[in-house]
C-alpha cells in the first residue's frame, strides 16, 4: 500500500523522498518530523558531520494546511555540507563497504558509490517513518527503541519491558540505553575504539505496543509480516542480522520453553502471559507487543584503514578514509523505529484500507468489535 523512493547523495545538494499511499486527513506535525531527524543525529560516537548538518525537511507536496491530501508526499532536505562537485575520485575500496562491488557493477570510480551507499540516505527514511508514526498514533500504536549491545557490552534481556519504561529509562542517555551502568561501559568501548582508529558495532531493539491481532498473513510468503520486517531492517546500512522475539536464543530451548501459552479473558479477549514469539506467529501479529532486534556490524571506515588494492594500478594500498562515525548503533536504533513504523503502517493500510483516515478508522473499529466478540 505504501511506496517510498529516496534520492540524493551524501554530499549532494539535496536529499529527497516521495511517499505514495498515505490516506487523506492525517494531521501533519512538521516539528515532530524534524525532532525525529534531530534524534537520528544524536548518540555518543557520531562523527563531525553531525556538527555541520542541522537536518530539517520541507514538505513539497501531498500536504495542504497541515493535512495529507491522499496525493504523493514530497520531502526535501538541503545539505549544508554540499561539496560533491569538488570531491576527488576514489580508487581504494574499503573492506566491508559497497565500494568494490558497486564500482565494478556500475563501471565507475568509488566516489558515486560511497555517496549513495552512505547511511546519510536514512535521513529521508526517518522523515517518512516519522509521518508513519503520526498515522499509527491515531490507533494508539506506539514505538520505542533502545540499544542492548555495543561492542562486548550487553544489557540483560527484559521481556516485559513496556514502551513507557523504555522512554523513561533512555531519556538523556548518550547511547539510548536503559541501563546507566551499561551506558558507561558502552561509552568506554567507543572511546577505546576511537583511540585505536577502530569502530564499534552492536545491537538495538525496537518495540511496538498496541498492534492489533491480524496484521500480515500466513497465506503467502511475501505477506508474512516477520519477513517484511526483516527485509526493511536488513536494508539499513551495517545491519547483518535480525531477530524477532527471543530470536537466536530459541535454538537452545525445548518447545515447551519456547512458545507462549494462550489464555482468554472477557475483557482482554485472547492473550499471552509471555512473549517469546515477539508478537508474531505464522507471519501474523498476535496482539502482544512486537519485539524486533537488529545487529549492526562495526562501521567499515576506519581511522587505521585495512589493506586494500588500488583499482587503477592494482597495487596493494591502504583503504580509503572518509570522515565517519566511530559507532552508529544509537542512531541505528532511531532509524530502526522509523523503518518498523513504515512496515506496520503498510500492514495497517493493507488490512483496513481506505482513501481517508476516517474510512480507515471505521474499518479498524469494526474489526476490533469482530475479534473481541
Amino acid at each position: 500500500m505504501l511506496r517510498t523512493i529516496t534520492t540524493g547523495e551524501s554530499h549532494g545538494q539535496y536529499m529527497a523522498a516521495i511517499l505514495e499511499g498515505m490516506p487523506s486527513g492525517l494531521d501533519v506535525d512538521l516539528d515532530f518530523i524534524n525532532s525525529e531527524l534531530a534524534r537520528r543525529q544524536q548518540g555518543y560516537g557520531r562523527g563531525g558531520r553531525q556538527l555541520i548538518e542541522k537536518d530539517r525537511v520541507e514538505l513539497v507536496g501531498g500536504v495542504v494546511r497541515q493535512k495529507t491530501t491522499g496525493a504523493p508526499i514530497g520531502f526535501l532536505l538541503r545539505n549544508r555540507d554540499f561539496k560533491i562537485r569538488e570531491m576527488p575520485d576514489v580508487f581504494h575500496p574499503r573492506p566491508g563497504h559497497a565500494d568494490l562491488a558497486g564500482a565494478l557493477k556500475y563501471d565507475q570510480n568509488i566516489r558515486p558509490v560511497l555517496e549513495r551507499a552512505s547511511a546519510r540516505e536514512t535521513v529521508m527514511r526517518v522523515a517518512v517513518g516519522a509521518l508513519c508514526k503520526l498515522f499509527l498514533c491515531e490507533f494508539d500504536i506506539e514505538i520505542a527503541s533502545h540499544v542492548v549491545q555495543i561492542g562486548g557490552v550487553c544489557v540483560p534481556d527484559k521481556e516485559d519491558l513496556a514502551i513507557d519504561d523504555i522512554r523513561k529509562l533512555t531519556k538523556k542517555s548518550s547511547v539510548n540505553c536503559i541501563s546507566r551502568k551499561a551506558e558507561k561501559e558502552m561509552m568506554k568501548a567507543i572511546d577505546a575504539a576511537r583511540r585505536q582508529g577502530d569502530t564499534c558495532g552492536g545491537k538495538f531493539e525496537v518495540r511496538v505496543s498496541g498492534v492489533p491481532i491480524g496484521l500480515g498473513s500466513y497465506v503467502h510468503f511475501e505477506r508474512k509480516l516477520d519477513g517484511r520486517l526483516a527485509q526493511v531492517l536488513m536494508s539499513l546500512q551495517t545491519v547483518k542480522a535480525v531477530e524477532i522475539g527471543r530470536g537466536t536464543e530459541l535454538a537452545g530451548l525445548s518447545g515447551s520453553a519456547a512458545h507462549d501459552e494462550i489464555f482468554h479473558d472477557k475483557k482482554r479477549g485472547f492473550y499471552h502471559k509471555t512473549n517469546r514469539a515477539g508478537g508474531l506467529e505464522g507471519g501474523v501479529t498476535n496482539g502482544a507487543d512486537l519485539i524486533v532486534r537488529a545487529t549492526m556490524k562495526p562501521i567499515s571506515t576506519l581511522g587505521q584503514p585495512l589493506m586494500s588494492v588500488n583499482m587503477k594500478t592494482r597495487v596493494a594500498e591502504q583503504a580509503h578514509y572518509e570522515r565517519s562515525d566511530i559507532c552508529a548503533v544509537p542512531a541505528g536504533s532511531v532509524i530502526g523505529e522509523s523503518l518498523v513504523a513504515t512496515v506496520i503502517t503498510d500492514a495497517m493500510l493493507e488490512k483496513f484500507g481506505g482513501d481517508s483516515l476516517g474510512e480507515i478508522v471505521r474499518n479498524y473499529e469494526g474489526y476490533l468489535t469482530q475479534i473481541y466478540e
